[in-house]
């Protein structure tokens, strides 16, 4: 004797063999053998969208590979310059640990971390340091309180 249960989940089991083989007959029914190699192509317009039809070749623009930007910014080769700064701190949280530095020299914010003082530092101190660069930018290392 079957459940009601069994027989709900034969049901179940019957009607998705028989829908699997209706999908099945369906894609033989409409499959397109023989269909020439061009009508098969997808083409990618200049806006990037995907047409049946080739591009114009007049519209065709050349790009520089050069200029094409993956990731991070491309950091300019600096040239030498002396290696010990001069600055003034212009923000420093000792909580965090991190804060800036504006160079007198270029005028730019660097930043410094507390691993690169020499001497505990405060906001308006003048001071002198060094630049090391990372792959986010110019980091100040050495960092020693002027008197």
């Amino acid at each position: 004797m079957e459940t009601f249960k069994k027989k709900e989940k034969e049901k179940a089991r019957q009607k998705k063999r028989k829908d699997k083989e209706e999908k099945r007959d369906e894609r033989r029914a409409n499959t397109q053998k023989g269909q020439p190699f061009a009508e098969m192509l997808a083409y990618v317009d200049e806006n990037g969208n995907i047409s049946s039809t080739p591009p114009d070749p007049r519209r065709k623009t050349s790009i520089d590979v050069d200029t094409i930007q993956i990731g991070v910014a491309r950091q300019e080769d600096m040239e030498p310059q002396d290696t010990v700064r001069q600055g003034i701190v212009t923000f420093f949280n000792s909580a965090k640990g991190y804060g800036f530095i504006r160079d007198l020299q270029s005028q730019e914010s660097i930043f410094v971390h507390m691993n690169g003082l020499v001497d505990a530092i405060n906001e308006q101190d003048k001071v002198s340091f060094e630049i090391t660069m990372t792959p986010k930018g110019a980091n100040a290392v050495g960092v020693r309180k002027n008197a």
